[in-house]
């Protein structure tokens, strides 16, 4: 690994660490209908993931199918798509339990969670919960800062302004469900766990095949910003998340 390759990764995981520093104060993004920000920003991570991560996942899928071996038959040829697929539950599961969170402390029913607007954060088990799990999460990211399935300076760039926006997208989500726990502690958890995955990814190196594993987790965790564009109550913006998946698509193309 090269001096240059280090020290862009390096910007890199400090850019991203910022993103989350900043988000929670960004008064622009609040209101309703969605802010055209959030819905662009939506749109550009999942034309990422199609355009992008499912191209380097089908890559990748004949290395992780050597690891498994043929110990678990037809499971062996599609497993990346089920590791993705697990990584989009498990993201959905921690969003719900924070909402159903909200909606029983504020006595709301638990089926009103989507469309209501509750102005109490979650509780101290629910938000350490979820904060575990995007700790890991954010590892994740800042190692694959340096162990990609592409790679290279262009690799890099978008990787990096793909995941700052989806952080923006899963801050302001953050942020809502925890208030003022998540602008106190959270967003601190969640700078110091991209850091030290960047750190972890400088001094150790993985199989291919994990690396194609981490990242269809990855990616499965990205497609969940879908659920903060799809429901009608939120008002998303349309035109903003299309032109911004469409306007990314294109720029990824190039690659």
């Amino acid at each position: 690994m090269t001096t240059s390759v280090l020290l862009s990764a390096a910007l890199a995981a400090v850019l991203l660490a910022v993103v989350h520093v900043v988000t929670p104060t960004l008064r622009f993004l609040d209101g309703s209908p969605r802010s055209v920000w959030l819905s662009a920003a939506g749109g550009v991570a999942v034309a990422y993931v199609f355009v992008h991560f499912l191209p380097e996942l089908a890559g990748g899928e004949a290395s992780v199918g050597r690891m498994a071996g043929d110990t678990f038959g037809g499971f062996s040829e599609r497993h990346v798509y089920l590791i993705a697929l697990a990584g989009l539950m498990a993201c959905y599961g921690l969003d719900r339990l924070a909402k159903v969170g909200r909606s029983r402390r504020a006595g709301i029913p638990v089926t009103d969670s989507v469309g209501a607007s509750v102005d109490v954060g979650t509780g101290a088990g629910v938000f350490w919960i979820h904060m575990g799990s995007f700790r890991l999460y954010n590892g994740l990211v800042g190692y694959l800062l340096l162990h990609r399935e592409a790679t290279g300076p262009a690799s890099l760039a978008f990787f990096t302004v793909a995941m700052a926006l989806h952080f923006v997208v899963t801050d302001y989500g953050l942020n809502e469900d925890h208030k003022a726990a998540y602008r106190r502690i959270g967003r601190w958890v969640l700078v110091v766990a991209v850091l030290a995955g960047f750190a972890v990814g400088a001094a150790t190196l993985v199989s291919d095949a994990a690396i194609a594993a981490l990242t269809a987790f990855l990616g499965g965790v990205i497609l969940n910003v879908l659920k903060d564009e799809v429901p009608s109550e939120r008002q998303s913006r349309f035109w903003a998340f299309v032109l911004g998946a469409a306007g990314y698509s294109a720029l990824l193309l190039t690659l």
